[in-house]
């Protein structure tokens, strides 16, 4: 039978009570730099379409990407695949069946985080 109670009680913790953890955080923010990495492919499609467009085509839209603006959305992009790309390698741990205690699953999350900022600034030093 139905709970009597169930009125009296909420079905799922609020959001004002709710505290994030990391390991959430890192989840969404995956699926954020997923779409991120699209959009960035998209502008990075536009560069090669305005190349074979012709020469002022070409300087317009090479003149955006090279600009302060661009260069902070493909370093932006640049931490995005780097972030993404461990991600995906905590994933394919956790489907190995492990790594799903809490302690464990919070490290994971902190490296992911950490590691995208030092590959970041690796790469970005190097190239």
């Amino acid at each position: 039978m139905a709970d009597v109670n169930r009125g009296n009680r909420p079905l799922s913790p609020h959001i004002s009570i709710y505290r994030p953890q990391w390991t959430s955080m890192t989840s969404i923010l995956t699926r954020l730099t997923g779409i991120s990495l699209m959009l960035a492919s998209v502008l990075i499609v536009w560069w090669f379409l305005a190349a074979s467009y012709g020469e002022d085509y070409f300087n317009t839209a090479n003149g955006f990407v090279t600009s302060w603006f661009g260069d902070l959305i493909m370093f932006a992009s640049l931490w995005a695949i780097w972030y993404h790309f461990l991600a995906g390698l905590r994933h394919l741990y956790w489907d190995s069946g492990r790594g799903f205690e809490l302690e464990a699953a919070k490290k994971l999350a902190y490296g992911v985080v950490i590691g995208s900022f030092v590959l970041t600034i690796i790469t970005a030093v190097i190239l």
